[in-house]
């Protein structure tokens, strides 16, 4: 049985306008068919897991991730108290979550796959190396690891 990897969502968690519009360009340049959607910041993205606050009633438009990329300095809640939240609520702990940010402290990276991160990705400085970057986590998480099949938003 075959399924359709282009049919996962990815979920971007980030404040940062030219990351996100950056992100979508790198995510056309390197020919992945994956929709990307956005949250700004933490409490953002878990009201949109949970389909609480602004996005109640809209499980159609908010379609459950296949991989969320998280960038852990935002406003309200960061994507360390985010990740912490995820990864202790039994109904979004499975959601594979790339920490995708600019730190390249050391600890960061021991803290958010103490915390459960499933990769941590440093930010690449240059449009060309984001592209490759982007590539690389296509073929990585879309070609080569087996995701769970997602029904709906699985509730």
């Amino acid at each position: 049985m075959s399924t359709d990897k282009s049919g996962i969502v990815i979920l971007m968690a980030d404040d940062d306008d030219d990351d996100y519009l950056l992100t979508r360009k790198a995510l056309d340049e390197s020919k992945l068919l994956n929709q990307l959607k956005r949250v700004r910041d933490g409490e953002e993205l878990i009201e949109y897991l949970r389909l609480e606050g602004d996005y109640k009633g809209k499980a159609a438009e908010c379609p459950r991730p296949g991989v969320i990329l998280l960038d852990l300095n935002m406003p309200r809640k960061d994507g360390r108290e985010a990740l912490r939240d995820i990864k202790s609520d039994p109904d979004l702990q499975d959601i594979p979550i790339v920490v995708f940010t600019t730190s390249k402290a050391e600890e960061d990276v021991y803290k958010s796959y103490k915390l459960g991160v499933n990769s941590f990705i440093t930010k690449p400085v240059t449009f060309e190396n984001l592209i490759q970057v982007m590539k690389t986590l296509g073929k990585y998480w879309f070609e080569i690891v087996e995701l769970p099949v997602q029904d709906g938003r699985q509730r």
